[in-house]
C-alpha cells in the first residue's frame, strides 16, 4: 500500500463523549441538596434576568429575528410578552441572565457561570410542554427542569475542575454550549448516541475567543456570549435529532481534532507532560458535586473574583468615607487567578470594561458603601471622579495562600483582603473575607438574602399580587417540582 494513503477506518466515540452521554442518560440524580440548590438556583437566574430588563442595552437585543414573527407553540421569554421558536428564545434567556454579570458561578482551573444553561433548557422545557398539551399529552415539570440543570452544572463543572480554557485563549462559553446540547438533546428524547453525536458538534463548532472579556478589549458581548452558546446548544441538539450524524474522533483525531486544534497547551505558564498536553482531565466522575457547591452571587453583581473584595469594602466604608481625599494608599491582597482576570489600570470605556475590574469594583463600595448595577453605567462613572482618583491608590498583591486554597478542593474559597492608609501614617485594620456570602460554607446565612433578593427582582418587572404568587410557589418545593413548564412560564408573561 502506498505511504501517501490514509486508512479510513472511523474510529468509536471517543470517550469523553461517551462519559458524557452514559451520565445524561442513565444516572439518577438522589442528592436532595442537588435539588434544594438547584430550586434556588432556579429562582434566582430568573431574577437576574428580570433585572437586566431595566437596561435597554440588554433589552435591545430580545424578540424575534424577524420582527412580528410569532411562533406556534413558542418559547416563552420571562418579563416579556415574546413566544419565539426555542433557538431564539434560548438566547434571549441566556443573556437576560448573563447580562448584568449576577447569576451563579463556578471557579476551578476554569470560571463559568453554570446557570447560563438555564436559557437553553428552559425555553426548550417550554416549547416541548406546549407542544404536548397541544398533542394532549403530559408536559415536562420543573422537577425535569431541576434534573436537566443538575446535569448542566455537573458537565460544565467537572470539565472545569482541571481543564483550563482560558490559558489556551478559548472562553468557557465553550461549556455552556458543551453542557447545554448534552441536556436538551435528552429532553427530545435522544439516546446515548445521539447525544454523543450532538456533543461532537460542539466541539467541532467555531469556538469563541476570550479577547471580548479582557483589557483592552472588554465589552459588552460577554454580557450576550452565554446566551449565543446556550442558543447554540438547543440548535444543535435540534440538528442531531433531525438525523445529522455525528463526527465520533472529533477530540482526538490527529491534526485536525479540538485537542489538536484548540487545545494545544504550552509550558510556557505551566509544568505539563508532552503526552498530556492535548487531553482533558477528568479526575471525578459525574454526579451532582457541582449543583451542590455552587456558588451564587448574593449581595453583588460583580465578577466572582471581586465578591469577598466587596464585601470588605462595604465593611470598610464607614471608617474611610469622610477620609477619601486623606487615602494615600489601599492595598487589595487577593488570589492569582484575580490578578490575571480582572486586574487593570487605565481608562475604563464602559460598564463591562468596569464589571471586570477589581479596583473599581472596591472604589465603588468604599466610596459608597454599595455596589449596585447602575454603579456601572457611564453616567454614574462621569459624576463620581473620586472612583478614579481611588484606583490610581490601589496595589495588589497575591496572597499565596488565597491562591492556594481558591483550588483546594474541600475550601474552593474566594479570599480578597484590604486595608486602607491614609497620609498622616494610620490605617484601618486589614478586613479579610475568605467566603463570599453566597459559598456553600454560608447557606444558612445566605439563602435567606438570596430569597429577598429574588422577591426584589420580582418586583422590577410585576405587580405585587403576582410577586406574592410566584414566590409562595418558588418556595413550595414539592408544589413548584410538580407544576408544568408551561404553567410555570406562564406565571413569567407580560402581556
Amino acid at each position: 500500500m502506498s505511504a501517501n494513503v490514509e486508512m479510513n477506518t472511523r474510529p468509536a466515540p471517543d470517550q469523553v463523549l461517551v462519559d458524557i452521554a452514559k451520565y445524561v442518560c442513565n444516572l439518577e440524580i438522589k442528592s436532595t441538596e442537588a435539588y434544594d440548590t438547584a430550586r434556588n438556583c432556579l429562582i434566582d437566574t430568573l431574577g437576574c434576568g428580570l433585572l437586566a430588563l431595566r437596561f435597554p442595552e440588554c433589552t435591545k437585543h430580545l424578540g424575534a429575528l424577524v420582527p412580528g414573527t410569532t411562533v406556534r407553540n413558542g418559547a416563552r421569554v420571562p418579563g416579556t410578552s415574546h413566544e419565539l421558536d426555542p433557538v431564539k428564545a434560548a438566547w434571549d434567556i441566556g443573556a437576560m441572565i448573563r447580562w448584568l454579570d449576577y447569576n451563579d458561578t463556578w471557579l476551578a482551573a476554569e470560571w463559568g457561570h453554570p446557570s447560563d444553561n438555564l436559557g437553553g433548557i428552559l425555553a426548550m422545557a417550554d416549547y416541548l410542554s406546549r407542544c404536548r398539551v397541544a398533542e394532549g399529552k403530559a408536559p415536562l415539570t420543573i422537577r425535569d427542569v431541576l434534573t436537566a440543570m443538575i446535569k448542566a452544572h455537573e458537565i460544565q463543572g467537572v470539565l472545569a475542575i482541571d481543564n483550563s480554557f482560558n490559558r489556551v485563549g478559548l472562553d468557557h462559553v465553550v461549556l455552556v454550549k458543551v453542557a447545554t446540547v448534552a441536556v436538551v438533546t435528552r429532553l427530545l428524547g435522544g439516546s446515548e448516541a445521539q447525544v454523543i453525536d450532538a456533543l461532537s458538534q460542539s466541539f467541532v463548532d467555531g469556538q469563541s475567543l476570550r479577547t471580548y472579556r479582557h483589557s483592552p478589549n472588554a465589552g459588552s458581548r460577554k454580557s450576550w456570549a452565554a446566551g449565543d452558546a446556550t442558543s447554540r446548544g438547543v440548535r444543535l441538539a435540534m440538528i442531531t435529532m433531525a438525523g445529522e450524524m455525528g463526527i465520533p474522533g472529533v477530540l482526538t483525531a490527529p491534526q485536525w481534532g479540538f485537542y489538536d486544534v484548540l487545545f494545544a497547551k504550552t509550558n510556557r505558564d505551566q509544568k505539563i507532560k508532552p503526552e498530556e498536553q492535548r487531553r482533558f482531565s477528568l479526575k471525578q466522575p459525574y454526579g451532582s458535586y457541582v449543583m451542590e457547591n455552587i456558588l451564587f452571587k448574593i449581595s453583588f453583581p460583580a465578577e466572582f473574583h471581586s465578591q469577598t473584595a466587596c464585601e470588605a469594602a462595604v465593611r470598610l466604608h464607614p471608617q474611610v468615607r469622610n477620609r477619601l481625599n486623606d487615602i494615600s494608599k489601599i492595598v487589595i491582597h487577593t488570589h492569582e487567578s484575580a490578578i490575571r482576570i480582572i486586574s487593570k489600570v487605565g481608562p475604563l470605556a464602559n460598564p463591562a470594561d468596569r464589571d471586570h475590574c477589581i479596583q473599581y469594583m472596591v472604589a465603588v463600595p468604599l466610596a459608597f458603601g454599595d455596589l449596585v448595577a447602575e454603579h456601572y453605567e457611564d453616567s454614574f462613572h462621569a459624576f463620581n471622579p473620586i472612583i478614579d482618583q481611588l484606583r490610581t491608590k490601589m496595589e495588589i498583591v497575591e496572597e499565596p495562600r488565597y491562591s492556594r486554597e481558591y483550588l483546594e478542593a474541600d475550601k474552593r474559597s474566594i479570599a480578597n483582603a484590604i486595608q486602607v492608609f491614609f497620609k498622616d501614617g494610620s490605617s484601618t485594620d486589614k478586613i479579610e473575607v475568605e467566603y463570599p456570602i453566597g459559598h456553600r460554607r454560608r447557606r444558612t446565612e445566605g439563602i435567606p438574602v438570596l430569597e429577598q433578593k429574588f422577591l426584589d427582582n420580582l418586583r422590577t418587572r410585576f405587580p405585587e399580587q403576582r410577586c406574592q404568587q410566584i414566590m409562595a410557589l418558588c418556595l413550595d418545593k414539592q408544589k413548584l417540582e410538580a407544576t408544568p413548564v408551561n404553567t410555570f412560564m406562564e406565571m413569567f408573561v407580560i402581556n
